[in-house]
């Protein structure tokens, strides 16, 4: 089995230049032919670990679901790579700090190790994550050039067009994006310190006269800590679940959550306010199938879901209509109908 060591990572929001230092010897499991990865979390001295510290993996070309788990009594994650794995971004989070975002490429039979260092101190800066696309056709953008305007680091979009700025300094700045055969962007956005800003690019090409589209939204910093946006990515692209966001909620401005959630097919609001699923039906006795209702991750189920919280107050919505797209995390048996998974501001 080969081993390739990466460079360690002093990291958080905010952290300055990546600095490589040797990491220490680590014990390997077997994984076969397979990809392996060993992540240590650290903290900024790099000689205290950080046991159950949340480190997150998201598969850059593979379809499948994102890894969030916490490290062991050590501050160590260890996973054998799926082997239609290749890329894959990874990063470390522990209470509010968050660490740099890291992309790694990943080849068979070898063995990555990657120590991430979390800075405790204040937060100055925050992420900037987004996505290319082609204005006209809707299609990702692959290998165009993102920077912030008098910075030197600059991201290159993958095949879906997807693009990382990581220790982006708080403040107002301009994105600038280039690619070959497209009308080159610069548009002005907000860095909130601590916070992941979300943005959609469409780019013109040339010489397509229209104007570019650009869509920015402040991620809650909250929603990105309890795993929201890796399972929304994955809902989207696998048709994994519905999602509704801070932004869709003031949108629709319901005078009750329930109603909006009611409204969508295969699910009814039935007697004392729960939900109840109508693809489920048949083999449940009494009153039909009744989905498992989450409140900030405490069971709320026997609660009319009106009477403890309302639309206002609601930063993030999951619906998963049945066991098959329902996350490990929100499993279960009592979960075989489905789940609604509701996360306060």
């Amino acid at each position: 089995m080969r081993r390739t060591r990466l460079a360690v990572l002093a990291l958080a929001v905010g952290a300055g230049p990546i600095s490589a230092l040797q990491a220490p010897e680590l014990p390997l499991e077997n994984c076969g032919d397979r990809a392996s990865l060993r992540v240590a979390v650290l903290d900024e001295s790099g000689t205290i670990p950080l046991p159950g510290a949340t480190v997150v993996l998201r598969w850059n070309e593979a379809r499948r679901r994102p890894v969030r788990e916490a490290a062991d009594t050590q501050g160590s994650f260890f996973l054998c790579v799926p082997r239609d794995a290749k890329e894959a971004t990874v990063w470390a989070e522990f209470g509010d700090a968050s660490s740099e975002q890291a992309v790694i490429a990943l080849e068979p039979g070898e063995v990555r190790e990657l120590e991430l260092r979390v800075l405790m101190g204040t937060v100055r800066s925050g992420r900037i994550i987004g996505r290319v696309y082609d204005g006209a056709t809707g299609d990702p953008v692959a290998t165009a050039a993102v920077s912030v305007r008098g910075r030197a680091r600059q991201a290159e979009s993958n095949r879906r067009g997807g693009f990382i700025l990581s220790g982006v300094p708080e403040g107002q700045h301009e994105l600038e994006v280039r690619r070959i055969g497209y009308a080159s962007l610069g548009h002005p956005v907000t860095v909130t310190r601590g916070l992941t800003t979300e943005v959609r690019i469409g780019l013109v090409p040339t010489p397509v006269e229209m104007e570019p589209l650009v869509a920015t939204v402040t991620r809650s910093r909250r929603l990105e800590i309890k795993g929201f946006y890796e399972r929304k990515l994955w809902g989207e692209l696998v048709s994994g679940g519905t999602f509704f966001t801070e932004a869709d909620i003031e949108r629709r401005r319901p005078q009750r959550i329930s109603h909006m959630i009611a409204d969508m097919s295969g699910i009814r609001l039935g007697p004392g306010g729960k939900f109840q699923s109508t693809r489920f039906s048949a083999g449940f006795s009494g009153d039909g199938c009744y989905i498992k209702t989450f409140l900030d991750n405490v069971d709320v189920s026997e609660i009319p879901i009106d009477s403890v919280v309302l639309p206002i107050e609601i930063g993030g919505v999951e619906i998963y209509k049945g066991p098959a797209s329902l996350p490990a995390e929100f499993g279960g048996s009592d979960t075989r109908c489905g789940a609604i998974v509701i996360w306060t501001k």
